[in-house]
């Protein structure tokens, strides 16, 4: 068992996503002050929302530099769906600076025929290199989306895994040494979510 602390900053997801590593057994302690985290070997950035607020929100609550100190201390991290786009350096969504942990930006979903923004229901994730939640031949990997924009990051390499959207691929996983993170929900994925959050604490250090 590990102590994961879950950044409470006012647009997570956090019920669900606490309800969902306390079924595999973790314990699990809200972060609102860098204090709290003392004890905990990972921290998980949730996300529901727009991209504007959200980062209102963690300025507001003086969480921005311990969290970039955390990631930069090479301790595990995991964001999940805004928690993910939070993490580059500006969106379309809004005119907020992001954190600027990853070079890239947040783009608007493109419009395709015959698909629908948001981008909403269950996708299989096509791995695009090795990562910690799933290997590359692994077909039973369909997990839960719904979002409206996606990542672009600089550098491509950090691309874990995609998913189809009409002709197009949309960023679903990124991942960069210590740094994991999904535009999916694997707290609403059932047991393929169930699974990759196990493999995700598996490897925490």
């Amino acid at each position: 068992m590990h102590k994961i602390g879950l950044i409470d900053y006012g647009m997570g997801n956090i019920h669900s996503v606490t309800k969902s590593l306390e079924s595999l057994g973790e314990e699990i302690i809200l972060i609102k002050n860098f204090n709290d985290s003392k004890l905990c070997k990972a921290i998980i950035l949730p996300g529901v929302g727009a991209f504007d607020p959200a980062m209102n929100n963690l300025r507001n609550t003086d969480l921005i530099d311990d969290l970039k100190n955390w990631i930069k201390s090479g301790k595990s991290f995991f964001g999940i769906c805004l928690g993910l786009q939070l993490l580059f350096e500006s969106s379309d969504e809004g005119k907020v600076q992001g954190l600027g942990i990853l070079k890239g930006k947040i783009q608007k979903i493109p419009n395709i025929v015959s698909q629908r923004i948001p981008h909403m229901g269950w996708c299989q994730l096509l791995p695009t290199k090795k990562n910690t939640l799933f290997g590359i031949e692994e077909l039973n990997n369909w997990v839960y989306f719904v979002h409206s924009y996606h990542a672009i990051p600089d550098d491509l390499n950090i691309i874990a895994a995609q998913v189809d959207y009409g002709s197009e691929k949309l960023t679903a996983m990124i991942e960069n040494d210590n740094l994991l993170a999904c535009q999916f929900h694997p707290e609403k994925s059932g047991k393929t979510g169930e699974k990759l959050l196990r493999r995700w604490l598996t490897n925490i250090q």
